[in-house]
């Protein structure tokens, strides 16, 4: 049998999911004909898309015409919900786009079709409800061809005009049917797939005519997908069942996925559900041109790749606009921010935020629609009644020249340098990452790292605190130190080589703008075009038909959003507007944006713009626009060469290890490094970049024990087989790196992995270990812990879970993932075994000889 993965796209009322009915019914998949506006339509299931009759969620259903087995995706039309349709484009083989015969092309059609056409999936189109539409075929194949793509052909014309249509969309086509008078199938079938043929069909969903005609053509002209043995899936939905089960939606790229499979960190499948609607039937295997849901995968998130497969690039249409949630009293915040964290991985694209100086959740949605869905979902899920404000632009900031931008960091042993070329990219590309750094300057594990770190994080302009966008950054050049180099070292100096960067430029503040189309009696077109030009939009006069005249352009959504309540005051109701989103653009008063915003880069102590640097023990900050003067490695690029032709030349002034010790020695003093550890100076250190060099508070260590356990290969190995080892083995590393930290260090584990002893705290030599309550969670109990003790202590959270990293950051605790960690420790390891052997250099053979000699050192300064 034969697998196609084809979805369903269209603007809002074309007829999408009537499409989708009339298929299923007439490939005998359902028995019963449902309708929208009926409420009972096989694939909205859900309460609220029933009750509003539009299509919210994407849903799965599977059917069979002749030997193709469809598994049909049903995607939202609403431009509120375009982030759930983008989603469902990056797993299709091919896609079916409706038209709405009476509307025609609408602006949301065009902005799918550029979807597509970015995406790059053949289309096959059905222009339907022709049982009502005045426009004639070849009326609605002309708007088609002039919005959409001129090689827009009706397959359902005779075949000898179809081939003669299709074959002016390609040369290949033509050559073929100027020699034979007939296109050969298999080469019509390639340039389908290609993307050069665009088959039309017309019909009526509802009246179910020309449904069949339809389907013979998707199973005549669909070229089949090879798909590689090796296993590759690409998850493109999470979601939540009944039971509160996390579901992942993936579709099989390569080989096969069985039942109880190892794809994270552990984690086994512990279910294989193929979904046809609300229902679905359990398998042993998915394979290759499959979509189903996996049970049991806790870590997988959408967008992410499995086996050879990458994760998905970052979405093109994203939310403009901010909106403040408003919690009922006696709510807590960081409890609320804890039940979000499952919608944020059902929709990345609500970008939930904790402002810790604001003290709000922020959320990012298209629209009133999307905000009343929303509210509804955390009621029904969480019982809590939220509210949301109007909602504010969602701003974005930019550069205008490239420039290089400086990291440096370097408390007390701790070291590492980065520079990076931050260049402005094309409007709507996004951030782009690369490295123009030769390995032997810099290691690849160690530019690897830096790379990560500048995609794991929304990096904020200096402007307005937004993030940035169409930017370039290149890794120029880095340092690091042998023995004092550890991994979150990196992440420090390159978030300040981006803000160090972002200050020296000159910066701009970029505002969202829709592309509008307006439709308006002749008669008040003087009023509109007046309107337009007011707003700082720009526009052409499309078409005069009927004493109605349309115009097509842009404008900032700021100005525009409340547009649609006055256009119908002043026309009557004759007046249409419909809008999507655009992109972003320089913003037209950009002053007073700044303004309104109040941001001060200097004061954002999660941002920092500057640099710490060491002397005589202890770290101190530099200032960002100073920072260049003290770095230790320099850099020059060639401003004149094309920025996208050539790499920046560089002229290194190259330190090796030895030169970095004689900078270690001149701070900290010849053989003093680890004396110096009980001294004064040694436990002063620069405060998020903000003093100089104050007394700091004792440090303290809330590790996520099965996060670690689950994240690090040697205990990962452990696990699998006696998980009573690993968490024996994570506790003997801990007392080691507590012995050399000297910090209050807390290991804490979930209750329900443990047999025995919930509940309960211990003291294992030098360490404390938690259990937690039944009821309880690592998280939870690290939340409340972070909450009590970020007062005494400087607490630093162990953990690779994004949601907890946020919340603790909230309550002012360090964050540092289960691989920094690693990091960390490994490097303490390789240290402790280089004293080792320089002591049996020297001849410290026997463990009294050393205590004595160093006995005597002390003595003599005493003296």
């Amino acid at each position: 049998m034969k697998h196609v993965v084809i979805g369903t796209l269209a603007h809002v009322d074309a007829g999408k999911t009537t499409l989708s009915e009339s298929m299923l019914y007439l490939s005998g998949s359902i028995r019963k004909l449902g309708r929208v506006d009926h409420g009972d339509a096989f694939l909205d299931y859900d309460k609220q898309e029933r009750s509003r009759g539009i299509t919210i969620f994407s849903k799965q259903a599977i059917c069979q015409w002749k030997d193709i087995e469809f598994t049909l995706l049903d995607t939202p039309g609403h431009v509120d919900f375009s982030s759930e349709m983008e989603r469902t484009l990056q797993i299709l083989d091919y896609a079916i786009l409706i038209i709405n015969g009476v509307d025609g092309v609408q602006t949301h059609t065009e902005t799918i079709w550029k979807l597509l056409e970015h995406y790059q999936i053949p289309v096959f189109i059905f222009i339907n409800k022709m049982d009502t539409a005045y426009l004639t075929k070849e009326v609605l194949l002309t708007e088609l061809r002039k919005r959409l793509d001129e090689r827009c052909i009706d397959f359902t014309a005779p075949s000898d005009e179809m081939m003669e249509q299709a074959a002016m969309c390609d040369d290949e086509l033509l050559e073929d049917y100027m020699e034979h008078t007939i296109i050969n199938k298999s080469l019509l079938l390639a340039k389908i797939h290609e993307r050069k043929v665009f088959p039309c069909y017309f019909g009526s969903a509802l009246k179910r005519q020309g449904i069949e005609t339809f389907l013979d053509g998707l199973s005549e002209f669909i070229v089949m997908h090879d798909y590689p043995e090796e296993f590759g899936a690409k998850v493109y939905k999470i979601t939540r069942d009944e039971n509160g089960n996390k579901l992942a939606h993936m579709k099989i790229t390569g080989g096969s996925l069985k039942v109880k499979a190892k794809l994270i960190e552990s984690e086994k499948v512990d279910q294989i559900r193929k979904y046809s609607g609300s229902k679905f039937t359990v398998v042993n295997e998915a394979i290759a041109g499959e979509v189903c849901a996996v049970k049991g995968l806790q870590n997988v998130y959408a967008g992410e790749g499995l086996g050879f497969e990458k994760k998905s690039e970052k979405p093109l249409l994203s939310s403009y606009m901010n909106y403040r949630m408003q919690l009922p009293e006696g709510c807590d915040a960081f409890t609320m921010l804890r039940n979000l964290k499952q919608l944020g991985e059902e929709d990345p694209q609500l970008h939930i935020t904790y402002n810790e100086r604001l003290k709000e959740i922020r959320v990012q949605m298209m629209g009133e629609i999307q905000t009343e869905i929303l509210k509804n979902i955390i009621s029904n899920r969480f019982n809590v009644d939220v509210s949301f404000d109007h909602g504010a632009i969602s701003y974005r900031e930019t550069i205008l020249e490239p420039v290089e931008g400086v990291g440096h960091y370097e408390p007390l042993r701790h070291y590492a340098e980065v520079h990076l070329l931050l260049e402005p990219g094309d409007e709507g590309s996004g951030i782009q990452i690369a490295s123009a750094c030769p390995e032997d300057e810099l290691d690849r594990h160690w530019q690897r790292l830096i790379l990560s770190h500048l995609e794991e994080k929304e990096h904020l302009g200096v402007l307005t605190g937004s993030p940035i966008t169409d930017m370039k950054i290149t890794l120029l050049s880095g340092r690091a130190h042998q023995k004092h180099t550890e991994g979150g070292d990196f992440r420090e100096a390159t978030y300040r080589a981006v803000r160090q960067g972002l200050k020296s430029a000159k910066s701009i503040v970029l505002e969202p703008y829709f592309k509008f189309k307006l439709e308006v009696p002749t008669e008040y077109l003087s009023r509109a075009v007046f309107d337009v030009e007011q707003m700082n939009g720009s526009f052409v006069i499309d078409d005069t038909v009927n004493e109605m005249t349309v115009l097509s352009g842009s404008a900032p959504v700021a100005k525009m959003q409340n547009y649609q309540s006055d256009l119908v005051a002043y026309t009557k109701g004759k007046g249409k507007l419909a809008c999507v989103m655009e992109g972003y653009k320089p913003c037209q008063n950009q002053d007073v944006i700044i303004a309104e915003a109040g941001y001060d880069s200097e004061t954002d102590i999660d941002n920092p713009t500057g640099s710490i640097f060491c002397s005589h023990g202890a770290g101190y900050f530099v200032p960002w626009h100073e920072v260049k003067k003290q770095m230790h490695v320099t850099t020059s690029y060639s401003k004149t060469e094309k920025r996208q032709q050539s790499a920046p030349t560089k002229e290194m002034k190259k330190l090796n290890d030895e030169d970095l010790d004689a900078i270690f020695i001149k701070t900290y003093g010849p053989g003093k490094r680890r004396l110096e550890n009980n001294s004064k100076k040694a436990k002063e250190e620069s405060v998020q970049g903000l003093l100089a060099s104050v007394k700091r508070r004792p440090l303290c260590y809330l590790i996520d024990g099965y996060n670690i356990i689950h994240s690090w290969p040697e205990l990962k190995e452990l696990a699998a087989d006696n998980l009573d080892a690993a968490r024996s083995r994570l506790m003997q590393l801990m007392g080691d790196f507590q012995g050399y930290k000297q910090c209050l260090l807390i290991l804490v584990f979930d209750a329900y992995k443990v047999s025995e002893g919930v509940g309960q705290m211990f003291k294992d030599h030098s360490i404390f270990v938690v259990y937690t309550d039944q009821a309880q969670t690592a998280d939870m109990y690290i939340e409340r812990a972070t909450h009590k003790l970020s007062s005494d202590y400087r607490v630093v959270v162990a953990t690779s879970d994004a949601m907890e990293q946020l919340i603790v950051s909230g309550q002012g605790a360090h964050r540092m993932s289960s691989r920094e960690l690693l990091l960390e420790v490994e490097g303490l390891r390789k240290r402790r075994q280089q004293e080792f052997e320089e002591s049996q250099r020297k001849g410290y053979n026997q463990p009294l000889e050393k205590i004595r000699d160093l006995y005597n050192d002390e003595l003599k300064k005493s003296d």
